[in-house]
């Protein structure tokens, strides 16, 4: 079974992307070509891969670390429904799950 996944671009284009359960969320996004930088490799050492997860999923996901928390202090617009993508697994429960990836995001891959 495949999860579709919603991304709003820092444009505000929506951009569908396939993933299989158990698919990060962080490398769902940047092989459907969005800008989350991620360098950190799910380590939780930076928060580049800042999302803001839309207010009906959000609680379907699984809670956030107080590491995780304490990182996203460190990320650019920060909303009540933020969250790292690297630590976002993807299950069944999140079929159709939308989130946007904020206007400050970069991608130090492209630079």
């Amino acid at each position: 079974m495949s999860i579709t996944v919603h991304f709003i671009d820092p444009d505000g284009n929506t951009i569908s992307a396939e993933a299989e359960p158990g698919d990060n969320l962080l490398r769902v996004g940047q092989a459907a070509g969005l800008p989350l930088e991620g360098t950190c490799e799910g380590q939780m050492a930076c928060s580049t891969c800042h999302v803001v997860v839309d207010a009906e999923w959000f609680d379907k996901l699984a809670e956030a670390s107080e590491e995780e928390e304490d990182m996203l202090d460190f990320a650019a617009g920060v909303r009540r429904t933020s969250r790292l993508s690297c630590q976002i697994t993807l299950g069944e429960e999140l079929d159709g799950l939308s989130v946007t990836v904020p206007a400050d995001a970069h991608d130090a891959r492209r630079m």
